[in-house]
């Protein structure tokens, strides 16, 4: 599961977890969510001081606007595993995204599930992140990775 494109970093990172063993993967994109996350990725951000970033959260497409540039992040991560030489197929998720994580990794028959995100820091401190909440919820071990950025 991924809120961002992969970065070449993070594609040489998640390839290159189990060494030289074959891997796919199944990448689930979550566009950004609603106006009520505005204030946690702003708290985020001021933790993390970025405070330019802090002041354009409410900039950022939201919901269904975001759908487009989620697809186009999908698709060239989707095209950057596949170019590692790893087999890879993905979609973008806007409702219930645990359950459809659940139904990927039961239909898919996965090992792992890999979350790779930015921190988010105060979802985390309070498990209200993908990674703590799937860790309850899909019955494989959840790997928590933060992204790269380029």
């Amino acid at each position: 599961m991924i809120e961002k494109a992969l970065t070449s970093g993070d594609v040489e990172f998640v390839t290159t977890l189990h060494g030289d063993e074959q891997t796919s993967f199944v990448v689930l994109m979550q566009p950004r969510g609603d106006q009520a996350d505005v204030l946690l990725r702003a708290i985020d951000d001021l933790a993390m001081g970025e405070l330019k970033e802090a002041a354009r959260e409410g900039e950022e497409p939201e919901g269904k606007n975001a759908r487009e540039s989620a697809e186009l992040a999908l698709q060239v991560s989707v095209e950057a595993l596949r170019q590692a030489g790893s087999e890879a197929v993905g979609q973008v998720i806007e409702n219930h995204p645990l359950d459809k994580l659940t139904s990927v990794v039961d239909e898919s028959d996965a090992d792992e599930v890999i979350v790779l995100t930015a921190p988010h820091y105060v979802e985390e401190f309070f498990h209200r992140d993908w990674a703590s909440r799937a860790r309850h919820k899909v019955g494989v071990p959840v790997l928590k990775l933060f992204a790269h950025s380029e």
